[in-house]
């Protein structure tokens, strides 16, 4: 008997430790983005998928006369458009909770390629009606500001909370990058 008493006590306590972290690394929210820089060829991705260069592009999908692009905006006050190919057009895509996500090598030692969603996840909400964006903007340093709560997010360091008031960090997607010229996936 108290042999499963103290089962039930490790068991409870077990139970109780693995609950209490509410933020995980990624984001259940679904996106999915396959990009070959190898046929864009576009120079603002390229620097975005640089490893320890600091560059973040903010992706998003725009129309002009009936055809799809790609739009990359970067930190480094460029952009670009990239129209969609063949393979892109037959492809669905989603990017993030509104249409938008942020990917870039971090300037860190690690060289961890980041995805986050370009919407602050301490103000915007999926599921409001209407639903209005709270798109972050994005400074050279890697720092991303909601202008809403003025919160200051690290895009070098997993979107972690760098100034404001304590909350959530950035929604991340899992994400990789074979290289300036290579593909870029976002699951």
């Amino acid at each position: 008997m108290r042999c499963l008493r103290f089962i039930g006590l490790l068991t409870t306590i077990l139970l109780l430790t693995t609950a209490c972290n509410s933020q995980h690394e990624y984001s259940n929210y679904p996106c999915y983005v396959v990009i070959d820089n190898s046929v864009h060829q576009d120079a603002v991705l390229a620097q975005a998928m640089t490893p320890y260069s600091g560059v973040f592009a903010t992706l998003t999908i725009t129309t002009h006369g009936g055809a799809q692009y790609f739009r990359f905006v970067s930190n480094q006050h460029t952009s670009s458009e990239s129209i969609f190919n063949a393979i892109d057009s037959r492809r669905s895509f989603q990017l993030g909770m509104n249409g938008a996500i942020i990917v870039g090598f971090g300037n860190s030692a690690d060289a961890t390629f980041y995805a986050y969603d370009r919407e602050c996840p301490n103000c915007f909400d999926p599921d409001a009606i209407p639903l209005r964006s709270k798109p972050l903007s994005v400074a050279s340093t890697g720092i991303a500001t909601c202008p809403v709560c003025h919160r200051k997010y690290d895009l070098n360091n997993g979107g972690l909370v760098v100034g404001g008031n304590p909350g959530t960090k950035l929604q991340r997607y899992p994400a990789s990058s074979t290289g300036p010229l290579g593909v870029l996936s976002v699951r």
